[in-house]
């Protein structure tokens, strides 16, 4: 059994590729493709690599310390996720099912884990630990990324609550390494 049998053999009896089919259908209609496919581009770094800026030249040494930090997290994500998926090869929910689309071209082949919500998840935790007023924006707009993967046919469900648990762990992780610079100051 190769591995894409084995992961669809997965996803039938856990029922996770219904939700996707569902999610997905969803986004059929060409204002929410629209809406999602923008929030996935800004996902790509866009939003991330601005806000690191403007933390970096608006908020002095603690919003460079901020962004500093935010890209030492984002780096070491990237390294975790690409491992993952070259390990896991998980095929995409779009090619693994019939009836799921692909609404944007994905930016790599596999769908473990989603590097959208795990890249989103970890800069939102380590922004908000330097400045808690920026999870106004930043926690709704995570959970829009996050929601985008599956909507827009690129992940399953799973790689994303994946993705977001893995995030934790690295943000939590790099929090505590500098745990003798106040956070909350």
């Amino acid at each position: 059994m190769n591995a894409i049998e084995r992961w669809n053999r997965l996803e039938v009896k856990s029922g996770e590729w219904r939700l996707c089919l569902a999610a997905n259908r969803w986004g059929t209609r060409r204002a929410i493709a629209r809406f999602f496919g923008v929030v996935s581009r800004l996902g790509d770094g866009v939003f991330w690599y601005t806000l690191m800026g403007v933390l970096a030249l608006t908020l002095g040494a603690r919003g460079a310390q901020a962004a500093a930090h935010m890209a030492a997290t984002g780096i070491a994500a990237l390294l975790i996720y690409r491992a993952l998926k070259k390990h896991t090869r998980r095929p995409r929910p779009f090619r693994a099912h019939e009836g799921i689309v692909a609404h944007i071209p994905p930016l790599d082949e596999y769908s473990f884990p989603s590097g959208h919500t795990l890249h989103a998840v970890s800069f939102t935790l380590v922004a908000c630990a330097y400045f808690p007023w920026l999870a106004a924006v930043l926690v709704p707009f995570t959970l829009l990324v996050a929601a985008s993967r599956v909507v827009l046919g690129l992940h399953f469900p799973s790689d994303v609550l994946a993705a977001a648990m893995i995030a934790s762990g690295l943000a939590g992780f790099s929090l505590w390494l500098v745990r003798g610079v106040s956070l909350f100051a």
